[in-house]
């Protein structure tokens, strides 16, 4: 079974966009002078990103057979109501309180799935109930088990309400395909390793992303919410819990809103949010406490996201509250098609188990250019690596040199760290540019600065560990 797909234009404004915030008249990249540049360029972008509308009507899942018993199998009725609501015009698909069990649902244009109090969608542990889909895994295009919550080409849709998505993901079901005995792993059980192999090899050679065919017998688990380049997309103040591998993971998508969504698992390569070469994204007030990244800012690995060529760009990161995790706010490492204005304003971190507060990951084999990074108002109690972690080695090296340049950082407090302050591992050929701390104040680490290639690294107003960082040029080799 497939599901049909269909094709979305780009929005002109979004490329006028794009030409404003990221070049000058004479084509040259951005390099911020005061972070009242990106604080306005902020401004402009809230105008652009607006939260999709629906019309006043509802369809109740239990008028077309659904029961909240947590056993009963509700597919069929999901599938019925999302259909009957696009059909109409669109409105919201409204799930009452109760345990609903089903498979994968396939949201349509103009519905809002909107999941009322104490109500819980809860998803088949059986990988027979997954259509295959055309997909990304691990920002590599290929057939696959459909995401748990899945749209293609479709335009205004969301997922609101105060219940809960349950991925029903755990050490018996789906986590163990990992092959880490830590997640229920045993000799001689299937796991991932061989058909991931695979899946990189057919990107290697450039195989056609639709004749590369996993699934049943494949182990490369779904993720939880995927929709697939597609237009106006509004996730709003669910839970989501216990995912197969990453939770929401927008892919080639325009204006999405992410909002007071609470995002809670401790399995494998459990990210919150990884938007994928999207445009226009707010994540705004939400909670993670994950098993991988926070969020992580994506737009393909390797060849695909080179052939694709689509950036992940104009992202505000508002608000959020950050606990474990491998990094708070990340950009990587399938970032082969680059990124450009990120903006993380007035967010709080604190856990032993967070890594990083600001990540960003990439390697030779990805290639693209990362730039226009700022973050101002972080408040971090303490983590485990390095605040600002800049790493262009994180997999094996390629033919394809990355590019990082203006990053800025500014008012971020630490109470305390743990082993780096600022952390920069990068190609003597390629330094990290415009590296930019402002009015910060980093307690408690090992070691303070760690920076071996990096060109024009300013700090202004910077204590770490209690000392003021007056002249930082003098750490980079």
């Amino acid at each position: 079974m497939t599901y049909k797909n269909y094709r979305v234009s780009l929005p002109k404004i979004a490329f006028a966009v794009f030409i404003l915030f990221t070049f000058n008249a004479k084509g040259q990249s951005t390099v911020w002078t005061s972070s009242k540049q990106p604080l306005q360029e902020i401004e402009q972008l809230r105008k652009l990103i607006k939260a999709p509308v629906f019309k006043n009507r509802d369809y109740n899942i239990t008028d077309y057979g659904a029961k909240g018993d947590g056993i009963t199998k509700n597919s069929e009725a999901f599938k019925k109501a999302i259909a009957a609501c696009s059909a109409n015009g669109g409105g919201r698909v409204v799930v009452p309180a109760g345990k609903w069990l089903t498979a994968p649902i396939y949201l349509k244009s103009n519905v809002n799935l909107h999941l009322q109090d104490n109500a819980t969608i809860l998803f088949s542990q059986d990988p027979k109930d997954y259509p295959i889909v055309f997909t990304r895994w691990e920002g590599m295009e290929c057939m696959n088990y459909s995401p748990q919550i899945y749209a293609y080409g479709e335009e205004n849709i969301a997922i609101t309400g105060t219940g809960t998505l349950d991925g029903n993901a755990n050490n018996e079901a789906w986590w163990n395909w990992n092959g880490k005995k830590s997640y229920g792993w045993k000799e001689g059980m299937p796991k991932q390793t061989k058909a991931r192999d695979s899946l990189h090899v057919l990107m290697h050679q450039h195989v056609d992303p639709r004749k590369r065919v996993f699934g049943d017998g494949h182990y490369l688990r779904p993720s939880m919410l995927q929709p697939y380049n597609c237009k106006n997309v509004l996730i709003s103040g669910v839970k989501m819990v216990s995912s197969p591998m990453w939770f929401m993971n927008p892919v080639l998508c325009e204006n999405v809103t992410i909002e007071k969504v609470n995002v809670q698992a401790k399995g494998p390569n459990t990210d919150g949010c990884d938007p994928e070469a999207c445009r226009n994204v707010l994540i705004k007030d939400c909670y993670f406490d994950t098993g991988d990244d926070c969020i992580a800012i994506k737009s393909g690995r390797d060849e695909d996201g080179r052939r694709i060529g689509r950036p992940a760009e104009n992202h505000i990161i508002e608000g959020c509250e950050m606990k474990d995790g491998h990094g708070g706010v990340v950009i990587g490492s399938e970032i082969a098609g680059g990124a450009r204005n990120i903006y993380a304003i007035n967010c709080t971190m604190d856990s032993p188990e967070l890594d990083r507060v600001l990540r960003i990951k990439t390697s030779s084999s990805r290639g693209g250019i990362i730039e226009n990074v700022f973050m101002k108002n972080i408040k971090v109690g303490t983590y485990r690596d390095a605040a600002i972690h800049c790493n262009m080695f994180y997999e094996a090296p390629g033919r394809f040199m990355p590019t990082i340049r203006n990053i800025w950082v500014e008012n971020l407090e630490v109470a305390d760290g743990g082993e780096y302050g600022v952390y920069v591992h990068a190609y003597k050929e390629s330094p990290v540019q415009h590296l930019r701390l402002v009015n910060c104040n980093i307690k408690g680490v090992n070691t303070p600065i760690k920076i071996d290639h990096a060109r024009d690294v300013k700090m202004e107003n910077v204590k770490i560990n209690g000392s003021p960082v007056e002249r930082p040029e003098v750490l980079v080799n």
